[in-house]
């Protein structure tokens, strides 16, 4: 029997990957979106393959129109959202005197916005059942920063404190809001920063290596599911001890 309909974006590849793996695993339907069709459909033909239930939907997280199209999609295909996991995320390396506007723009459209778009768009129909579970996908950076990812660590940030304030104003009513904040990752958007940053970032970790997009996963179907009902507002930090809470 089906826990009911999980949206994962940027399920295309890495963590959202492996979170749409994790979560049809754990019994949910799972909507996997990435900006190209192409991508998510491999990830649900994936899940087909040893029999769980899911739906690709390409959509680009910044597009409000967008966005809709994709709930909208989810509930034609599985019926009311449970589980919304914000992931969808865009990589780009600039020191900042030489940042360009529209690179700026577009990580905070994807990250952030993007976040709020698809928070906004599952959230009335889950107050008015009375529950539901949002994990956000943020970053140690955002807790931290980053050299010559001053964009990158902003927008996460922001996903943080938007998961606080949003954790505080409707946790009564039955929706949990959590982030998980992951350390360095063997992810494709990952290996897209400088093999200089990452050499330099693996030899400062205290766990001595990078995540694998599987650990992080289990973190957020962790948050997703009944056994963290005490978990509200918090982030998780899956981060080989870059950050210690």
């Amino acid at each position: 029997m089906s826990k009911g309909c999980a949206i994962v974006t940027g399920a295309g590849s890495g963590i959202g990957r492996a979170t749409a793996l994790h979560l049809a695993r754990d019994g949910y339907a799972v909507v996997v979106n990435d900006l190209t069709l192409p991508r998510a459909q491999a990830v649900v033909s994936d899940i087909l393959a040893v029999g769980h239930r899911a739906t690709a939907v390409a959509a680009d997280v910044s597009d409000e129109a967008a966005v809709a199209a994709l709930v909208a999609a989810a509930r034609s295909a599985f019926g009311p959202v449970v589980v919304l996991v914000n992931n969808a995320g865009y990589a780009h390396q600039s020191k900042l005197v030489d940042l360009q506007t529209a690179d700026f723009d577009r990580m905070i459209a994807v990250h952030l916005r993007g976040t709020f778009l698809c928070t906004r768009a599952v959230l009335g129909e889950m107050l008015a059942r009375g529950s539901g579970s949002i994990v956000n996908v943020a970053s140690q950076l955002g807790q931290i920063g980053g050299a010559e990812l001053a964009h990158y660590s902003a927008a996460k940030a922001g996903i943080i404190g938007m998961t606080k304030s949003l954790a505080r104003e409707i946790s009564k009513q039955g929706v949990r809001v959590n982030a998980v904040a992951p350390g360095p990752i063997n992810t494709p958007i990952q290996n897209s920063i400088s093999e200089e940053w990452r050499r330099a970032k693996g030899a400062e970790l205290p766990l001595g290596r990078f995540g694998e997009p599987e650990e992080v996963a289990a973190a957020i179907a962790f948050l997703a599911s009944d056994a963290a009902s005490l978990f509200v507002g918090q982030t998780l930090g899956p981060n080989s001890g870059d950050v210690m809470l």
